[in-house]
């Protein structure tokens, strides 16, 4: 899977938002997956599921590529997958799911200062405005008015997720351009996989297997193949390509198709406040792309024309 090297900015940025779709539709998968299986041993499953079948489809090129350097990257990256995936469902039993949702989204906020402290990029005012802009949009999808002025565990909870979360963007954002995607992909699945049965092993009961049902297998590899393979591999390469700030902003679509195929499959009624929420998301990434920042753009898409991708 060796990629031309003269894609356009644009071209990864394109299936970085391809992959929200994706990601959007889990929140209907997973609603039902989770009836059968507790949170964090579904979550190892589906790591370990998607690192299996990596390994298959590149067996190969994970077998020329996988060294200690690797092995460090990955863990760098697959530990804060695992723990912003296992506190954002941890705070969700403490707080609304609008409220989780809008608090996991400050991590588009949390990126671009996270990124100037690793990657000595400072972010301009088209990337601070676009990640408020994205808030704002994110809120008006999620909240209904739900968020007041005190934070409970649960809210506390799911704001270090976030900060796993951007962690992790960071982290791939910083090593993804020194190391194989796919690798690097697969040891982060692995390394996830072990974080999240260490939880599930210390914190939850073993699922019966009795409820395991044919259904429940068909959502889990749908979770794992569409969501978990093919959206994390995509968000990875494009993530050596893109600065971490803009595919933070590009990720926020996933709470636009979310909220779609709520109003498609649990009949969310259409309101001026999604309507709102899209259209600042929308120009969040306008923002984003034709802002001063830009330039971040052109100087990653330099740094990587004669590399590994």
């Amino acid at each position: 899977m060796t990629l031309p090297k003269n894609i356009p900015s644009w071209a990864y940025a394109a299936a970085v938002v391809l992959t929200t779709v994706a990601y959007g539709s889990s929140y209907v998968v997973m609603k039902d997956a989770l009836r059968h299986m507790p949170t964090s041993w579904f979550l190892a499953l589906r790591f370990a599921l998607a690192a299996v079948v990596l390994a298959l489809l590149f067996r190969g090129r994970i077998a020329r590529c996988l060294d200690p350097s690797h092995v460090v990257a990955g863990a760098c990256v697959g530990v804060p997958e695992a723990l912003g995936f296992l506190l954002q469902n941890l705070g969700l039993t403490g707080t609304t799911p609008g409220r989780n949702a809008f608090l996991t989204a400050t991590y588009c906020v949390m990126v671009p200062f996270l990124a100037w402290a690793v990657e000595r990029r400072r972010p301009g005012a088209n990337n601070v405005a676009a990640a408020l802009l994205c808030l704002a949009g994110v809120g008006l999808l999620s909240l209904g008015g739900t968020l007041g002025p005190r934070l409970g565990t649960g809210d506390l909870l799911t704001l270090v997720s976030a900060l796993a979360f951007a962690c992790n963007m960071v982290a791939v954002g910083r090593l993804g351009r020194a190391h194989d995607a796919v690798t690097l992909t697969f040891v982060m699945f692995v390394v996830s996989a072990l974080v999240c049965l260490a939880w599930a092993v210390a914190l939850e009961p073993v699922p019966a297997a009795a409820a395991l049902t044919p259904a429940f297998w068909l959502e889990a590899v749908y979770i794992t193949l569409l969501c978990t393979v093919f959206g994390l591999l995509v968000q990875n390469v494009a993530q050596a390509h893109l600065p971490s700030s803009e595919v933070a902003l590009l990720l926020s679509f996933e709470s636009v198709f979310a909220t779609l195929f709520s109003v498609l499959f649990y009949g969310e009624a259409v309101t001026p406040s999604l309507l709102a929420g899209f259209a600042l998301i929308f120009g969040s990434v306008l923002v984003s792309q034709f802002g001063a920042g830009r330039s971040q753009v052109l100087e990653l898409e330099e740094e990587v024309r004669d590399g590994r991708l």
